[in-house]
């Protein structure tokens, strides 16, 4: 995410504003829109630099290295799929009025967490919380 921490500027409460009024939800749709375009552009060039430099190298370690370079591409893109998925959730709860609220508890996530975390679903005792148990699962 660290691509789009520059590119906004984080969102100034005002005193005694609703929680996720039409400013806020204005404000992390920009967020997340913005990003899923990024990714949506780093697909399309890897997809591009694989078609343009897929190559069939007579040297075994030549061909071997390009295809160890083409399997982390695609394992990093299979990731940044995955955070797609998720951002599309979050539009989907910016849409439904759920976004900005622990999928748990409840309660308000809280604008700095989201701006940190845009695609967050729980608010961070329950996030704790849940990383507790899963640590002690191990």
């Amino acid at each position: 995410m660290d691509s789009i921490e520059a590119k906004f500027s984080p969102y100034v409460e005002k005193t005694g504003e609703e929680y996720m009024n039409d400013e806020q939800t204005t404000h992390f749709r920009a967020i997340l829109e913005n990003w899923k375009k990024q990714l949506m552009e780093e697909v399309d060039r890897t997809v591009h630099h694989m078609q343009d430099d897929a190559a069939n190298f007579p040297d075994p370690n030549d061909r071997a290295t390009q295809e160890e370079e083409f399997t982390l591409e695609l394992r990093t893109r299979d990731r940044e799929r995955k955070l797609i998925k998720k951002i599309n959730q979050s539009l989907d709860d910016l849409d439904k009025g759920d976004y900005g609220f622990c999928e748990s508890c409840g309660t308000e996530i809280g604008i700095r967490r989201l701006e940190a975390r845009p695609t967050a679903t729980l608010c961070i005792d329950c996030k704790t919380l849940d990383e507790i148990r899963e640590k002690n699962r191990v």
